[in-house]
């Protein structure tokens, strides 16, 4: 007679198994035809939480010295770009982050009422550079902080031409979390009481991942690179680093083990003003600051990356100005210094010591971008920045 408790565990760990995707499935290519990508590494910061130029861009007192001071020089600065004053252009971090990825305003719809999320319904730059190159998905990154998951699913788009076959991987911890709920349901070594719990987290945050619907899947070399970080860091989320000191980790991990052409960090820290006090801002902009920092210092001492990367840094947005709110440095009235933001190109064939001062848009990244990678994003609404090409 079968054994009742057997028949039980079974049941839990194969729903467990369809819920979550176990099985993994081999890593994605672009189309075997498309040509070997042969343009700069391009590594992409979003200088993110909402960072205004004042607090940035003074030589004198910005909280972003390594930036502002030693690498600026190095590239071309654009001190004058904006997000655009028109109608249902919000300065936020969601939209911003799609106004870089796709060069479109109001490229996006909404979705999930209170706590928003936004689905790009243009192509983003992982989808073009995918699309047109020989690129494992593992060779495009988007880099994301655990508090935001609602960013999590910005690696692919609507787009009939283009969307989920030529997404992005994204490293975080949320997706950490995820793969060793996985791993640790799929060994079947738990107390049936544990084990109950443990598919009750992975549904839960497998239900965040409103687009992916459960099938995000970890190929070989994504398995290896959690299992080290494991190995390192442990499971208990108590010794990695946290905030956007994480995101930096991850960043320099991903170049070391995955070797991107293309990464996207999305820093956030700046955000934290919120919780009512100044420093939280100034603090956050120098710890982007210093991450950006061993970020670059790990591409100089890397052969393969060393003169043959370009960094972006761009903000999400900048803040409001205004003195009599007991929360200062705010975002979301839409003054002018919440569409003032700045963007420094610097590596491979990019001029060095430009400061440009003409008027430029937030979306004129992407088809900037592209361009340095040999594309064309035939739907971004930007300008190409002519200026940063020697």
């Amino acid at each position: 007679m079968p054994d009742p408790i057997l028949n039980r565990r079974s049941v839990l760990i194969s729903g467990a198994a369809s819920l979550s995707s176990l099985l993994i499935q081999p890593e994605g290519w672009g189309a075997p035809d498309l040509p070997t990508y042969t343009r700069p590494n391009l590594i992409l910061i979003r200088f993110g939480g909402g960072v205004r130029r004042q607090e940035a861009l003074d030589p004198d007192h910005t909280y972003a010295p390594f930036m502002r001071q030693i690498l600026a020089p190095w590239g071309t600065l654009f001190n004058q770009m904006e997000i655009d004053s028109i109608e249902g252009v919000d300065t936020s971090h969601g939209e911003g982050t799609l106004h870089i990825l796709t060069g479109k305003y109001k490229s996006f719809t909404r979705s999930n009422g209170f706590s928003p999320r936004f689905e790009p319904q243009v192509p983003t730059l992982f989808e073009y550079l995918r699309k047109s190159f020989a690129i494992q998905d593992h060779q495009a990154l988007l880099i994301n902080g655990e508090d935001r998951t609602s960013e999590e699913f910005y690696s692919f788009s609507n787009h009939h031409l283009f969307g989920v076959q030529y997404r992005c991987q994204v490293l975080s911890l949320y997706r950490f979390k995820v793969y060793l709920l996985r791993q640790q349901i799929a060994q079947a070594e738990l107390p049936d009481v544990e084990l109950e719990d443990k598919i009750k987290q992975l549904q839960e945050l497998e239900d965040l991942d409103y687009r992916n619907v459960g099938s995000y899947q970890y190929p070989p070399l994504l398995r290896e690179f959690w299992d080290q970080w494991q190995q390192v860091y442990g499971a208990s989320g108590l010794v990695n680093p946290r905030g956007d000191r994480v995101l930096t980790e991850l960043a320099i991990q991903g170049i070391k083990r995955l070797r991107p052409r293309f990464m996207m960090i999305n820093y956030q820290d700046p955000d934290y003003v919120h919780w009512g006090f100044p420093s939280h801002y100034t603090r956050g902009i120098a710890i982007i600051d210093q991450g950006i920092k061993q970020i670059v210092e790990t591409v100089e001492a890397d052969p393969e990356y060393r003169d043959n990367t370009v960094f972006c840094i761009v903000p999400d947005c900048g803040r409001d100005t205004n003195p009599f709110l007991s929360v200062p440095y705010q975002h979301h009235f839409g003054s002018r210094s919440a569409h003032e933001i700045f963007a420094l190109f610097v590596g491979r064939g990019i001029k060095a010591g430009q400061i440009v001062d003409r008027r430029v848009s937030q979306i004129d990244v992407a088809p900037t971008l592209a361009r340095l990678m040999g594309l064309e994003a035939d739907l971004a609404e930007g300008s190409v920045l002519e200026e940063i090409f020697i």
